[in-house]
């Protein structure tokens, strides 16, 4: 069924509120200014609203978001579970609906208080507790309770699997902080980075350092989804979901699948990169751009196997040559990531994709970007979406 929404729904508005380490405002009110900016964008208003869509981990009803902003009778309302797994998820629900004309004005929004609030951070040695719980009660004696830690598990099985170093992990943190470092938007504007100040960084989980790990942010951010006919007489120009998949592989757990015969590799991203490219008959080399969730530094190595821009193991040398860099064949997070930007759970990456193909974005590629990929978290169920030119 999913390879029918292929260029059926288009995005037509983005908006983000401030990002900062304390909003002091209610994850209310960052969720409606994120609808309404998005709104704006797009020509439209709260009343063309009809469906709404956010994670299920995401504080704000969908009622209150609704009413605060002033939309009228809502026909769709989904929410997708997994954390940051939910990003591009958001994205699939909202083109099922405009495509099968369940709604068709469909808003997906994330908005969270992540470091003046709850910090995701914390994992299981905090207070969030999910269903999860009882698989990550098998690993919490031995150390493994956040997500830093699991992913460093991960990261350690892979290094020595492919010789991949520290250096690669350093050229994805400093990519990403030199784009940030030109976006007004991001937590480290103006901040470079050196090898000195990566190294000096405090030690998280090894090979872990403190620059490898994303950051905790209070934001929100949020897209509007329609059909390509509506698109083409909207404010902005549309931007269509080519592809947008997402999968749950066999034996996976949440962010700690470690009974797997191979835990060096991601086998629910390998699933969503093939239906996504399957969907509308690309393939990598028709990929101008990238957002690419991260994060943790080595995630991105791995999707980058995934989605077929290297073969398994050649993620560091990939990195390493500058590709992601503005001038390579994939330049990738170009608004810093979360890493650099913030940290909205992948749905400010969602954001910058759209920018990427409209040819907005603060750091635009020379090179024309006819088609952006934009993937979600790593270790849970997870997916990605490809959007392109509307036609």
């Amino acid at each position: 069924m999913a390879a029918t929404i292929s260029d059926k729904a288009a995005i037509v508005g983005i908006g983000s509120t401030e990002f900062s380490k304390d909003s002091g405002r209610s994850e209310l009110a960052l969720a409606a200014e994120a609808v309404k900016k998005a709104l704006d964008d797009a020509g439209l208003k709260p009343s063309d609203v009809d469906g709404l869509v956010t994670f299920t981990i995401d504080q704000n009803e969908e009622v209150d978001v609704a009413r605060a902003v002033g939309c009228g009778n809502i026909s769709l309302y989904a929410r997708v579970p997994y954390g940051g797994g939910a990003a591009t998820g958001t994205l699939l629900q909202a083109a099922m609906a405009v495509a099968s004309g369940v709604a068709e004005v469909v808003v997906c929004y994330r908005a969270l208080n992540g470091r003046s609030g709850q910090r995701y951070s914390a994992g299981v040695s905090g207070t969030l507790i999910t269903g999860s719980a009882i698989h990550y009660g098998y690993y919490m004696p031995f150390g493994l309770l956040t997500p830093a830690s699991w992913v460093a598990m991960f990261t350690r099985r892979y290094m020595h699997l492919t010789g991949c170093t520290q250096d690669a992990l350093f050229e994805i943190a400093q990519a990403t902080r030199d784009y940030a470092v030109r976006n007004p938007a991001a937590f480290f504007y103006q901040r470079p980075m050196t090898r000195a100040d990566y190294d000096a960084g405090k030690k998280i989980c090894n090979p872990l350092t403190l620059y490898d790990c994303c950051q905790e942010s209070d934001g929100g951010c949020a897209i509007v989804v329609t059909t390509p006919e509506r698109a083409r007489h909207l404010k902005q120009p549309g931007v269509s979901i080519r592809g947008v998949a997402q999968c749950i592989a066999k034996d996976q757990e949440e962010m700690t699948s470690f009974y797997r015969p191979d835990i060096a590799r991601i086998p629910e991203m390998d699933v969503a990169a093939d239906e996504a490219y399957a969907q509308c008959g690309l393939s990598a080399k028709d990929i101008d751009a990238a957002v690419i969730y991260d994060a943790f530094t080595p995630i991105v190595l791995w999707q980058l196997e995934s989605w077929g821009f290297c073969k398994y193991g050649e993620a560091a040398d990939f990195v390493q040559a500058g590709n992601l860099r503005p001038n390579g064949r994939l330049p990738s997070n170009t608004h810093g990531g979360q890493l650099s930007e913030a940290y909205i759970h992948g749905v400010n990456g969602i954001v910058e994709a759209v920018r990427l193909v409209r040819g907005t974005s603060v750091n635009q590629p020379k090179k024309a970007v006819h088609h952006a990929l934009v993937t979600s978290g790593v270790g849970v169920p997870t997916g990605g979406a490809i959007l392109g030119r509307m036609t």
